[in-house]
């Protein structure tokens, strides 16, 4: 072997040593004989470095299992008679060497050994190694060192063989089945003796082989003869585990295993009745003597596992008709509830976390039931009790740098919502009234209880809104018990003062249920001022806490955007208060604002909504607009003319992001507006004109081009929208500027905006569309030509969005009526397009684009394809468009497994039928006479395509099509 190679292996050696060695692995893995090497190095034990072990073992693990793109293959097969003897003497000798040698191997040169011996497995176990795990076991023996690998070996076998989260081909899934099968007749008996013996012989002196043959136990009992271990030699034995500190965690989840292997439901409902019972009576139950939480942790998930067993075979049995096992099986689950609620509301969270889906699928059951009986209605009330307690922060909850730990009870917490909801669904009743006497009673003394019982407190009454739905947030009308509760809550809400609790949490949970409810403030209005105050002084947008003003800022557009209609007496005064926090902070000043730019966006879209619905006069609403907007179109013709002078680039990017903050703020103030209608009623037209004319300069600034473009792009689509026509003038100049000196991006985001005109104005904007149609394209075949490196992934997908924002152009063009504007470019022009258009559907591999432009070409040969249409175009789709109809789908790339793919393949077929409805008989004489024999396709196969294409439902064509490609397809 090349000794200076192996020194690449080691982690510590330099760059060209690493390359060197991986260069050399690659030259071994394509060595039809490198690998016998690596065999002899394995077998005298040639090196003592551990990582020129593991090389030798990959290299072995290559020469086996060799991949290609469609499935598993096994190269094992082309090695000789000889050769594969030779790779199983390997692995025996290397395995009883391991029996001899002074010191064990690192466990990760055991764990590839062990994958090496189960890829051997898999491809010689059915044939030429039906000994294997015989052979093995009298090697090892009950050596500890022989049983660590063997135990490794079989778990590896597992992972090959049965892990269910492996996806495996369904020739691959025939042979798992076909060695399950195997095994489970010749050998797993014996496996599972040999797992007794070791536990018997290890469980008191090794724990680490006691807990690794626990875990292989655990894995095979999903698909063994769950007799040979469900018994009670083995039974008692992990009992007893349970008892010993090192055990107990593996011992439960083996357990769980044999509990979760699918059986008859009444012999499963004996199984786990049976082990309750022993672990009752040796006092597993009794969860408060438990000090170790790990292990209540897999106790938890163990009670689960039996709890979902019972409640499945409980279904089943339901479900068969035997209602007298049913009501059996339901009183065995009613007999664990108890443990079930000891576990739930345990202060540990993952013990609780661990068992609730046990009782998520209990509430089920009741919600299933006619009558409830009086110990249900209780059980039912002691998990309502259990999730109000568990749903509560603790003291050691980090608001201020929420981590993992904060991120996991966050989760947490959405779990327990899950078990509200349900509970719900089951009762209620119960949980208004349960709701209502912790939100009441905790409400009344807020200023002296702790924040995180306020908090929950205020959550319910919110979490309230989602368990007991209301059609479009109806919550205040309707049903009148339930009203008349959420009503009396949502008012002692806002009048407690409890806007006041100093806590982040509390603050956030108050807002949060104010614009929940929203609805409530339509039915007492008496109450917004206070809401409005509270939003907008130090409680809310002006809050210490960052976090709160910008959630705040959120809630208080929603909050408006809802009440609008409640809001007229109130918005000068809103205006005047908010008037701080629309400022534009220009970044000389170094002045903190209290929002960011993204909380100020729903400052200013508040700000918009509340002029344009007020019942304010137009000439009213264009003072206050034009108040609002100004003092940003001053901002902006300043910091504009600072940047164009600015030559520091970090100084350059400050100001062009704080010039996009001005445009994004002036555009949100739109949003307000539906349509032209309501900018022309509030008088506001002219107001976003002089927006338009005081942004659009920025387009021809020379630096930080690709900040300021997007945000006046930006803005341009939402005054489309805003002021239609009266936007038309603006246009022209604005293309011109962004089309210069412009990147891939640029263009693939300039694309959608010519869309949206040329979609919205169609024939006014026609002249406009003629005069920029061949610059545009000129620049995107620019780009598209422009070299990258070969590897560049960016630059490579930057290309492939370009060519689809192309086509999405074209297609636009075509299909709002625009067709002459193609058709007036100029007979050299027009041919290029449609090349790129038959180029695009039939070379790149992409289904969206192809997609696309299979539909242009369907719409122009309806334009262009009849007896009158475009001179040469009829020829052009003989020679070019009905070629691209085959060709396209007969490419290699052409997935049609994919679904884009298939949609692809659905507006090809709309072409060719199109060519035929417009071009009729001549078409099919075509396809029959020279098209299809050209491609070699058998004259029965011709008629049948024919016949297919001339279906008067085109659906039956389409369907044709896929299978005929499919056969077609090798």
């Amino acid at each position: 072997m090349d000794e200076q190679a192996l020194l690449g292996l080691n982690p510590n050696a330099s760059a060209d040593y690493r390359e060197r060695a991986s260069a050399y692995f690659e030259q071994l893995k394509v060595s039809h004989d490198a690998w016998q090497v690596c065999a002899e190095a394995l077998v005298q034990c040639i090196y003592s470095d551990d990582h020129v072990k593991f090389f030798c073992f990959q290299v072995l693990e290559h020469q086996i299992k060799f991949n290609t793109n469609k499935y598993l293959l096994y190269r094992y097969s082309e090695l000789t008679v000889l050769q594969q003897q030779l790779i199983r003497e390997t692995l025996m000798s290397w395995l009883q060497s391991q029996m001899l040698n002074a010191q064990p191997e690192k466990t990760f040169i055991r764990n590839k050994a062990a994958q090496v011996f189960a890829l051997v497995f898999v491809t010689e176990y059915l044939t030429k190694w039906p000994k294997f795990f015989f052979d093995i076991l009298s090697v090892v023996g009950l050596n500890p060192r022989g049983v660590d690998l063997y135990l490794r070996i079989l778990m590896a076998i597992d992972a090959e063989v049965v892990d269910r989260d492996v996806i495996h081909t369904a020739e691959e899934a025939r042979r798992n089945t076909l060695l399950k099968d195997t095994m489970r007749e010749q050998c797993i008996p014996n496996l599972v003796e040999s797992w007794y013996q070791i536990l018997q012989t290890y469980q008191q002196s090794n724990s680490e082989l006691t807990c690794q043959c626990l875990e292989v136990i655990g894995s095979y009992v999903s698909w063994i003869d769950l007799t040979l271990i469900a018994n009670d030699r083995f039974i008692n034995m992990l009992l007893s585990h349970l008892s010993v500190e090192v055990l107990r965690e593996e011992a439960c989840d083996c357990l769980y295993e044999i509990v979760n292997k699918g059986m008859d439901p009444i012999d499963k409902t004996k199984l786990v009745e049976s082990l309750c019972q022993v672990l009752q009576s040796a006092g597993f139950f009794s969860i408060n003597q438990e000090e170790d939480v790990d292990f209540l942790a897999r106790f938890s998930k163990l009670v689960n596992g039996m709890g979902q067993s019972l409640i499945i075979s409980w279904s089943k049995l339901v479900k068969a008709g035997d209602l007298k096992s049913a009501q059996d099986t339901l009183q065995s689950i009613e007999s664990k509830v108890p443990l079930m609620l000891q576990l739930l509301v345990h202060e540990d969270d993952d013990i609780s976390s661990n068992i609730i889906v046990f009782c998520y699928e209990y509430l089920q059951i009741l919600k299933q039931l006619a009558m409830l009986s009086n110990q249900q209605k209780a059980n039912l009330e002691a998990v309502m009790l259990a999730v109000i307690k568990k749903l509560t922060y603790d003291d050691e909850y980090n608001f201020e740098n929420e981590g993992e730990d904060e991120a996991m009870f966050v989760e947490y917490r959405k779990q327990l919502k899950l078990l509200l909801d349900r509970l719900a669904q089951v009762s209620p009743e119960l949980l208004l009234t349960s709701v209502r006497r912790v939100f009441n009673n905790t409400l009344q003394n807020w200023q002296t209880t702790p924040f995180m019982e306020v908090e929950v407190a205020i959550r319910l009454l919110f979490m309230l809104g989602e368990a007991i739905p209301a059609s479009h947030g109806a919550h205040f009308c309707g049903d009148a018990a339930k009203a008349s509760v959420l009503q009396d809550m949502m008012r002692t809400l806002v009048t407690s003062g409890v806007s006041a609790y100093n806590h982040t949490s509390v603050t956030l949970e108050y807002f949060e249920t104010v614009v929940r409810y929203e609805k409530f403030f339509a039915v007492e209005p008496i109450h917004i001022p206070n809401i409005l105050m509270a939003f907008l002084d130090h409680r809310g947008l002006r809050h210490a806490s960052p976090k709160v003003r910008s959630r705040t800022a959120y809630l208080f557009s929603r909050f408006v955007k809802s009440l609008h209609k409640q809001m007229n007496t109130f918005v000068e005064d809103i205006l005047r208060r908010i008037q701080d926090l629309l400022e534009l902070s220009p970044p000389e000043n170094g002045f903190q604002t209290l929002l960011t730019s993204d909380d100020q966006l729903f400052i200013y879209e508040t700000a918009g909504v509340l002029i344009v619905n007020s019942d304010y006069p137009a000439d009213r609403k264009h003072i206050l607009m034009r108040n609002l907007l100004s003092p940003l179109m001053e901002k902006f013709k300043i910091l504009l003319e600072k940047l164009m002078l600015e030559q520091d680039e970090e100084r350059q990017s400050v100001l062009a992001d704080c010039l996009n903050h001005s445009v994004g703020f002036a555009s949100r103030t739109s949003k307000a507006f539906s349509n032209k209608q309501t900018v022309k009623q509030c008088g506001c037209s002219e107001v976003y004109l002089d927006c338009l004319r005081t942004f659009l300069p920025a387009l021809s600034c020379p630096v930080q081009k690709e900040v300021l473009r997007g945000g006046v792009r930006t803005f341009l689509h939402r005054m489309i929208i805003c002021l239609e026509e009266e936007v038309l003038p603006f246009i022209p100049t604005a293309s011109e500027h962004m089309l210069k000196d412009c990147e891939a991006k640029d263009l693939q985001e300039f694309i959608p905006l010519i869309n949206q005109i040329t979609a919205k104005f169609k024939t006014q904007v026609s002249a406009f569309l003629q005069q920029v149609f061949m610059p545009l394209l000129h620049a995107i075949f620019e780009m598209l030509i422009r070299p990258a490196e070969e590897n560049d992934q960016s630059a490579s997908l930057d290309k492939q969005m370009l060519r689809r924002s192309y086509f999405a152009f074209l297609q636009t063009v075509s299909g709002s009526g625009m067709s002459e504007v193609i058709a007036n470019q100029g007979p050299e022009n027009v041919e290029r397009v449609l090349f790129t258009v038959i180029q695009g559907a039939v070379e790149y591999p992409d289904p969206i684009a192809q997609k696309t432009c299979f539909i242009i070409l369907s719409k122009l040969v309806e334009l262009w394809g009849g007896k009158d249409g475009l001179v040469g175009f009829a020829d052009f789709v003989y020679k070019h468009i009905v070629p691209a109809c085959f060709l396209a789908p007969l490419k290699p790339s052409f997935d049609l497994t994919d679904a884009q793919t298939v949609l692809a393949l659905s507006e090809c077929a709309v072409t060719m039928k199109t060519i035929y409805i417009k071009r009729g008989l001549e078409c099919i004489h075509y396809l029959q006479q020279e098209y299809l024999p050209s491609l070699q396709v058998a004259p029965e196969i011709i008629q049948e395509f024919c016949q297919a294409l001339q279906q008067p439902d085109a659906k039956v064509f389409k369907n044709y099509l896929k299978v005929f490609f499919q056969r077609a397809k090798p």
